[in-house]
């Protein structure tokens, strides 16, 4: 059997190079090559896109829809880290840990949309709640986020790593004000939500690393569900999986413990802790007395958000070992 060849269509980005590094030591595949000068020559674009095996795209929307366009050999698979297929008809989306079966799906598509880094730590804390019946489809959801600033996209980028007379000073920053961000459609899609969350992102003063947060009020959900049960429903749905996990009780208490009296500080959650990792890892903070909990999910959001999930998706699709360069 030849080894299967891949084309990185935009290479040259951020999540373009995180993930020719960690394929490119790899022997049981090949990595195929665009001379720079024409990186922007139709011609050329389209005689690699058609004949790798598969093409990871790491472009702009529109331009990830002219490269899928430009594909006309039927054998080629496509792994899209844009936004522009996420919710499309006939894409499977490439969170192989959304639920049974969807593994199976992404081994057997041809087109598969990168998930977005947000929406991964969103729909792994909610999704499984949804199906287990906890939470409502219609249960009016809010997700608050913060991201490294790569997670900005390129003017952000260069905004926070200028230079230090031109650098933004801003420790933190708010966005998606107009509350139409591009991530919610495939976070109201595969968490299985009737509405769409209020979805309230942020970019601090690091490169990369997220949390992922949604609060719920126990006592307005059906049954009034303890933090445990919530924890337990997480952890079935994860259970065996090789980069999702769960934290337990006495880890999630430990974590609770204040280092500043009564305040509740946690200590050792940091954004940047999974960095370079494609870990996912959810936490259930509760207080029963009070009927609410946090859902809280740490990731990189260049990882498990980016190009580790591109990988991940890769392997499925050419049928290689799922956890290979990760």
């Amino acid at each position: 059997m030849s080894t299967p060849t891949v084309f990185i269509d935009g290479e040259a980005g951020t999540t373009g190079l995180q993930i020719r590094q960690r394929l490119e030591r790899r022997r049981d595949l090949k990595l195929l090559t665009i001379d720079p000068d024409r990186r922007k020559e139709a011609g050329a674009r389209a005689e690699l896109l058609n004949h790798a095996d598969a093409v990871i795209l790491c472009l702009p929307d529109d331009a990830a829809r002219e490269a899928v366009d430009m594909i006309t050999n039927p054998k080629v698979k496509v792994i899209d880290a844009s936004t522009a297929h996420r919710v499309a008809p006939g894409w499977a989306y490439g969170f192989p840990e959304l639920a049974d079966g969807h593994r199976a799906l992404i081994r057997t598509s041809k087109r598969i949309a990168n998930p977005g880094c947000y929406p991964t730590g969103f729909i792994a804390l909610v999704a499984p709640l949804v199906r287990a019946g906890i939470v409502p489809p219609d249960y009016p959801v809010t997700v608050n986020a913060v991201s490294g600033f790569t997670g900005g996209g390129k003017g952000l980028i260069e905004e926070f790593t200028a230079h230090q007379s031109e650098a933004t000073s801003d420790a933190i920053r708010i966005y998606g004000l107009q509350l139409a961000h591009k991530h919610v459609p495939e976070m109201t899609r595969y968490a299985g939500l009737a509405h769409a969350p209020v979805f309230a992102p942020s970019v601090g003063r690091y490169a990369q690393g997220m949390i992922v947060e949604v609060p719920l009020q126990l006592w307005a959900l059906p049954g009034s569900p303890t933090t445990a049960q919530l924890r337990e429903a997480l952890a079935a749905a994860y259970e065996g999986e090789r980069f999702v996990s769960v934290a337990n009780e006495a880890e999630t208490v430990a974590l609770q413990k204040s280092r500043a009296g009564a305040a509740g500080y946690v200590a050792d959650l940091d954004p940047e802790a999974l960095n370079g990792t494609n870990d996912l890892r959810l936490f259930v903070f509760g207080n029963d007395a009070a009927g609410q909990v946090r859902l809280v999910a740490l990731l990189d959001n260049l990882g498990k958000g980016a190009s580790g999930a591109a990988v991940q998706n890769l392997n499925l699709a050419l049928g290689l070992d799922e956890a290979a360069g990760l």
